[in-house]
This record gives structure tokens, C-alpha cells and sequence, in this order.
């Protein structure tokens, strides 16, 4: 029988169908590091979300690990060369969470072009100034995606509607792009785009990839959407861009460091300074987070599941 610990807190709808595999389940969503890394060598299989770093000094410890689920989209948590060497497979649920994010990224969009943060701050405190805050329609603006997986094609389908010019860049290529969207090379994003979103994972390749240089290459000035790492964006340079103008405005659930009480001063300074712009709108990493992708990613998991122990058969 295969032995699985849960050390992160999952929707219901995820046992019954692990029951069904008959696997035995051990779920501890309150469990610590070091008692994973105590117990983990009894262990088949790990369902994780972001608890803990999966590094090679976890590996090390891990000498029964078949499979790793990653209750979520991105895998930047988990050493993933290290797992491929072992012979580890790592699977992840992206599916579960996209139509999340595409509509997050599409709220935090339409808040900044119509200005809704600053407006609804200045009316609750009695200020009534509308032709300081006449908006920008969707409509009319031309909006790059970079990164054309789940999340990127579920985006670029709800901006379709709104009947703008949708041009995506994918580093692994696009095949049958959403009806609507281009994909087109990374210049020809640098010289259109109005908006730019963000739907790529976080790799050593692309860690602020979005920097001083990156913002320079624009021929005018862009929105910027990040619902996918914080990482990619170096905060310091996103600040600058968004100084000088090169940034209109940024909707941001993601940062470069999410851990708040954990800040340096130099930290500290960067944050305030970010918060306290009003073309810049912040929410904590919840994109991906609603009431229906929490199911929904127990379910897309507990399937990956299932098809990989069905191949590990055939195979055998």
C-alpha cells in the first residue's frame, strides 16, 4: 500500500479519491519542518502547498518518495532537478486555479484604468473629484501576456470579450492561441503593448526578469499585472519605472518578498514607498484562492494522481 503525508491544508474532495487509489493517508496540515524531516523516509508519497522548501536536504531524507503533489500551480518551492534525478515525478494542479487567477488579474486591471482604489479613498473622505479620475477603457488598450499556460489562456479568453488587441509570448511557443490573441515575438510586445501581464513560474532563469532594463525596452509607457511570482520583479526598479513613468500603475498580488515581519529596513522603505502610491494596488498572494479553486485543486490533483499510479502499472 502506498503510505502518503499531507503536510498542508486540503480540500475534502481530495480523500475520497485517494481512498479509492487505496492509499493510506496520513494528513498533517499543523505538522512543523522538522517533524517532516524526521518522518518523511516512511513516506511513499508528499502532498504539499508551500509549507516547506523542498531542497536537497530534504531529498536526503526522503529515500521512499515515489511522487510529489504540489497542491497548486508552481513548483518553485521544490528542487526540481534534484526530484528528476532521484526519479521523484512531481506533479501540480494548474488547472485547478486558472480561472482564479484570469479573473483576479482581471479585477486588479479594470481597478487601475478606472481608478478605483484612489476614487473610492478620496469619496470616503469627502472628496468628490470626477474629472481627476476619468478612466481608461479596456477596450482600447493593446495587452501583452507573457506566458500563454493556464493561466495566460484563461486571461487572454476574458480579455477577448472586452474586444482589445491581445498579443501572448511563450518561451516554449503557442499553439492554438485563443480566438483574439496573436502570438507574436517579445520585441513586437515591447513596441505595442499598453498592459502587461505577467503568467510565467519563477526559475533561476527568470528571477527579476522585470527589472530597469526591461522596462527601458517599451516604447511608451505600460500597466503592469503580476499574479504570478513576486520574484520576477525587482521592487526597487518596479518603483523606479513607476517614479519616472515608464509604469502607470501596477496591480500586484504577489511581492518580492512575502513575508512582512521579516523585512530588513531597506525592505521596510521599498514597501511603504510602494504602498503608499495609489496606482498601485496590492492584495496578498490570493489570485489563485477563491472558494471554487480550493476544491478544484484537490480534484485536479487527486487526478494526477490517479493517471500516474494507473502508468506506474502499465508499466509494470
Amino acid at each position: 500500500m502506498i503510505s502518503c503525508l499531507i503536510i498542508d491544508d486540503m480540500h475534502p474532495a481530495i480523500f475520497p479519491i485517494l481512498e479509492e487509489l487505496g492509499i493510506e493517508v496520513h494528513y498533517e496540515p499543523l505538522i512543523k519542518k522538522e517533524a517532516v524531516l524526521e518522518c518523511i523516509a516512511n513516506y511513499d508519497a508528499l502532498i504539499v502547498r508551500s509549507k516547506l522548501k523542498l531542497d536537497k536536504a530534504f531529498f536526503a531524507k526522503a529515500t521512499r518518495l515515489k511522487f510529489i503533489a504540489r497542491a497548486g500551480s508552481g513548483t518553485d518551492n521544490i528542487d526540481v532537478s534534484e526530484a528528476e534525478r532521484l526519479g521523484i515525478q512531481i506533479l501540480n494542479a494548474p488547472e485547478g486555479n486558472r480561472d482564479a487567477v484570469a479573473e483576479h488579474a482581471m479585477a486588479l486591471l479594470l481597478n487601475l484604468l478606472n481608478k478605483i482604489k484612489a476614487s473610492d479613498t478620496e469619496v470616503r473622505n469627502k472628496v468628490w473629484m470626477r474629472e481627476a479620475n476619468r478612466g481608461i477603457e479596456l477596450g482600447h488598450q493593446t495587452v501583452g501576456i507573457i506566458g500563454y499556460g493556464n493561466t495566460g489562456r484563461a486571461f487572454s479568453k476574458r480579455l477577448s470579450s472586452f474586444g482589445c488587441n491581445v498579443l501572448a509570448y511563450d518561451i516554449n511557443g503557442i499553439k492554438n492561441p485563443e480566438s483574439g490573441t496573436q502570438a507574436v515575438a517579445m520585441p513586437v510586445i515591447f513596441e505595442q503593448v499598453d498592459v502587461l501581464s505577467l503568467h510565467i513560474p519563477l526559475n533561476e532563469k527568470n528571477k527579476h526578469l522585470v527589472d530597469q532594463d526591461f522596462f527601458a525596452n517599451f516604447n511608451k509607457p505600460i500597466w503592469l499585472i503580476n499574479t504570478a511570482r513576486g520574484e520576477l520583479v525587482k521592487t526597487a526598479d518596479l518603483i523606479a519605472a513607476l517614479d519616472n513613468g515608464n509604469v502607470r500603475g501596477a496591480g500586484l498580488d504577489v511581492l518580492e518578498n512575502e513575508k512582512l515581519s521579516s523585512y530588513s529596513e531597506s525592505e521596510n522603505q521599498l514597501f511603504e514607498q510602494l504602498a503608499l502610491m495609489n496606482n498601485v494596488i496590492l492584495t496578498p498572494h490570493v489570485a489563485g484562492w477563491t472558494h471554487e479553486s480550493y476544491r478544484k485543486i484537490s480534484e485536479v490533483l487527486g487526478g494526477k494522481i490517479k493517471q500516474y499510479l494507473e502508468k506506474q502499472i502499465y508499466r509494470s
